[in-house]
Formats: C-alpha cells, sequence, structure tokens
C-alpha cells in the first residue's frame, strides 16, 4: 500500500511539472521523477502515473488548472498553500499530504513563506492516452 501510495504521489508530481515547470520560466521547478504503466484502469481505460516533485520559491504560484485524474501528494519540503474547488484555502507543512479528485480545479498551489522554497511530491493516475496532465482553467 505504501508503494501505491508513493507511485501516486509521484504521478501527481509529473503532471503539475508539466503543468508549470521546465515550460514556463517564471514558474515553479518541475523535476518528473517516473511515469510508469499501472493494472488499474481510469475511466474504463489503461492507466498511467506520473510521479514528480514541484519547487515553489518563496512567493511563488501555480495558475489554476485541473488534472484528467487523481492526484495525491505531500509536502516534503517547507509549506504549501493549497485550496481545491470552492474550498477554503489550508496551509500544509512537510509531512502532511493532500488528494485532489479526478477534473477538480485546483485554484491555490502557492509558497507562502517570503525566504523558504517548498517541495511537493505529487502522482497523477491518468488515462495512458492522455497528452498533458495539467489542464490550464480557462480565464
Amino acid at each position: 500500500m505504501h508503494r501505491t501510495f508513493l507511485a501516486l504521489v509521484a504521478c501527481a508530481a509529473v503532471g503539475m511539472a508539466w503543468a508549470h515547470g521546465d515550460q514556463h520560466k517564471d514558474g515553479p521547478k518541475v523535476k518528473v521523477l517516473s511515469q510508469e504503466d499501472v493494472a488499474e484502469k481510469v475511466d474504463g481505460k489503461k492507466a498511467k502515473a506520473t510521479t514528480v516533485e514541484v519547487t515553489l520559491e518563496p512567493g511563488q504560484a501555480s495558475a489554476p488548472h485541473r488534472h484528467p485524474g487523481p492526484v495525491f501528494g505531500s509536502v516534503i519540503e517547507g509549506e504549501y498553500e493549497w485550496a481545491i474547488d470552492e474550498n477554503k484555502a489550508r496551509t500544509l507543512k512537510a509531512g502532511d499530504t493532500f488528494y485532489e479528485p479526478t477534473g477538480c480545479l485546483h485554484r491555490v498551489s502557492k509558497n507562502p513563506s517570503k525566504t523558504g522554497k517548498t517541495r511537493v511530491l505529487a502522482v497523477v493516475l491518468h488515462p495512458e492516452d492522455v497528452k498533458d496532465i495539467v489542464i490550464p482553467e480557462k480565464k
């Protein structure tokens, strides 16, 4: 079970990285750690789990977005301000975990610190044919 959770966390991180990392010079730094086929299916389709490590510098934030599958995450360093859908933003600390249901609006993703960096490990479980695991929210 622990191994499955870590795989899912990693997957989410990859998705976050693709959406906000190397593609955007001003966005968080995202490092893809793994991308694995999994036996489980998502919406009846073969699935993959993508794992990423997302690093946010002090005050840095990501734009609102969605994911094509569930996200499992864990704060591994610093603090992480996080909110989905209309839920109130929460500040998570190192060791705290979070879950995002498929398609929910990840509207707050921010490092609230003025001095320290934040690192988040995330796993996104998604259909294998999905090209982008981060879907920017239309304004």
